[in-house]
């Protein structure tokens, strides 16, 4: 997600501690939340290993979703002009931690926020940038697919490091191409419907069949 606040001259490239620090506690929130939904061991449903290994199966697939759909957001702004910066939401982290203690999947980790005078067209383009990357990612986890369900512990663990990058990834970009409150698909449709319809349309099957055919977990 991103947001757009008021006027800051002169933008470039740049992390400050905090934002470094942001992304850090964001990405690992979402990680361990997600290996707690994948390999519940609190529960009894999974042991301890395959709980640390799936913390490092998200780290690849959810986690990295997640990093590069919010720098696409910020390498975008800050290429029209904006002085952008991650900001973790800590309240947001915490539900997600405790939903999935409870089986439940929430994740709202934070939103890259962007100073300076820009045209819809150009915000438009800041908030597609992370769906169109995550649609992008999701094509790079393909190959891995081939390895989905070999025998083998290496060979398996890419399998399923495939399966979640992909369904994760086209769920990231389906779920945030939603034309709803600050979610990316509002400042797009708003921009222009037809990019909009050209790039939710397709995450939105897409997903659904990945779900389908290779289950969200």
């Amino acid at each position: 997600m991103s947001y757009r606040t008021e006027r800051n001259p002169d933008p470039e490239l740049t992390f400050s501690d905090t934002e470094l620090r942001d992304l850090a506690v964001a990405w690992t929130a979402l990680s361990i939340a997600f290996a707690l939904i994948r390999a519940p061991f609190h529960r009894g449903l999974a042991s301890f290993e395959e709980f640390v290994l799936s913390i490092g199966v998200s780290f690849v697939t959810v986690g990295v979703g997640f990093l590069l759909h919010e720098l696409a957001h910020k390498v975008v702004a800050i290429e029209h002009g904006q002085l952008a910066e991650f900001r973790a939401d800590y309240q947001m982290l915490v539900l997600a931690l405790l939903g999935a203690v409870v089986g439940f999947l929430f994740a709202a980790p934070g939103a890259v926020y962007h100073q300076g005078q820009i045209t819809k067209r150009e915000n438009g383009l800041i908030a597609i940038a992370g769906p169109v990357t995550n649609l992008l990612l999701a094509l790079l986890f393909l190959p891995l697919l081939l390895f989905y369900g070999a025998p083998g512990f290496f060979a398996g663990i890419l399998g399923v490091i495939g399966q979640m990058g992909i369904v994760i990834n086209l769920f990231l970009a389906a779920f945030n191409m939603i034309p709803f409150g600050p979610l990316d698909g509002k400042s797009v449709l708003q921009w222009h419907k037809g990019v909009f319809a050209l790039v939710f349309v397709p995450s939105v099957v897409l997903a659904v069949f990945a779900i389908v055919r290779l289950g969200l977990f």
